[in-house]
């Protein structure tokens, strides 16, 4: 608790200000957690002073509220080009840094502003922002080493060494390049699901059945369901081949019934056998950085709308690093 407090009072979170007129004070509570490895054992004990923000209201408590999100083809992206070019990388804590990087050298990129970039001569360095994590990379370990000494005395940040769990998803460092999985998250999500000795299906859906909003009676536990399959939702972060059935589960979250529920499980029941799959970023050379995508759709596939569910991968070098599967928001016309 002192180490939460001694932090939150270096990185200046906080100024004390006067109450206003007739206001509420906003209490807050602390969190106690523990923090497992990728192993499951235990790797330290956290504590956390957050505030009750269910007690605020927009627009008289606060108004914009931001915490920097990475987009996970931007991490994937970035990871592909340290195992091409062979560059060191650490994984690390931050409170308040946006302003001090700027100030380092450092600018974000139009594309996603978590991501900062730092040019000095030759030499380059990435660095992610995910809310509280840092990914830090650089072509030279001299140059990681002075950044990283440079951010310690501005910053409680805590250096965790190379990259290997962050997020829920452990990052193998192999000959070839990174191998990134999430074994632990998906055990825990079928353990929640009571579906962890189920028996495993062979592929994550029916690909002949079309879900319809209408078929069967509603779902008994709605709050259950939406709670599965948005953790399903993060699991597609290293399974490409979930995203299909898990958009097309997502898409009766408002409402879901027994054929959905059925559909989830199925998708439980593929993931219950193949809890060893991942994605995996392949070192390639440095100067193999084109971007190649592929892309296909459905004719008037959802029984609904008839709308039709369009999809995409994108390859930079022989990585895979973004992919989707969305339902399009109009209806498709033949000119035929």
């Amino acid at each position: 608790m002192q180490e939460e407090y001694d932090a939150l009072q270096r990185n200046g979170t906080w100024e004390l200000v006067p109450r206003p007129p007739r206001a509420k004070v906003i209490t807050g509570k602390w969190v106690f957690k523990h923090k497992l490895g990728s192993d499951g054992t235990l790797e330290r004990y956290k504590a956390r002073w957050v505030v009750r923000g269910f007690r605020q209201r927009a627009g008289v408590d606060f108004t914009d509220t931001f915490a920097p999100v990475v987009k996970p083809g931007m991490i994937r992206t970035v990871l592909h080009l340290v195992a091409s070019r062979a560059w060191p990388g650490a994984r690390a804590q931050y409170q308040r840094i946006t302003g001090f990087l700027h100030q380092l050298g450092f600018r974000s990129t139009r594309s996603d502003a978590p991501l900062f970039v730092y040019r000095t001569g030759n030499d380059m360095a990435y660095l992610l922002l995910y809310v509280d994590n840092i990914i830090l990379t650089a072509s030279t370990a001299g140059l990681l080493r002075q950044l990283t000494t440079s951010l310690r005395p501005e910053f409680a940040l805590k250096d965790l060494g190379p990259l290997h769990y962050f997020l829920g998803i452990e990052v193998v460092r192999r000959a070839d390049g990174f191998f990134l999985h999430q074994r632990k998250y998906a055990h825990e999500l079928l353990e929640r699901a009571g579906m962890l000795n189920c028996n495993p299906a062979p592929t994550p859906v029916d690909t002949k059945a079309k879900l319809s909003a209408s078929d069967g009676s509603l779902a008994s536990h709605a709050p259950f369901y939406r709670s599965i399959v948005g953790a399903l939702q993060y699991l597609t972060l290293t399974r490409p081949e979930l995203q299909y059935a898990v958009q097309q589960v997502c898409l009766h979250m408002h409402a879901p019934r027994d054929p959905h529920w059925a559909a989830v499980k199925r998708i439980l029941r593929y993931v219950c056998g193949t809890m060893s799959y991942g994605l995996s970023l392949h070192a390639s050379p440095s100067t193999s950085t084109d971007l190649v995508a592929y892309s296909d759709a459905d004719w008037a596939g959802c029984p609904d709308t008839r709308r039709s569910t369009s999809g995409y991968c994108v390859y930079l070098g022989s990585s895979l690093v973004s992919w989707s599967s969305k339902r399009q928001p109009t209806v498709s016309r033949s000119d035929l």
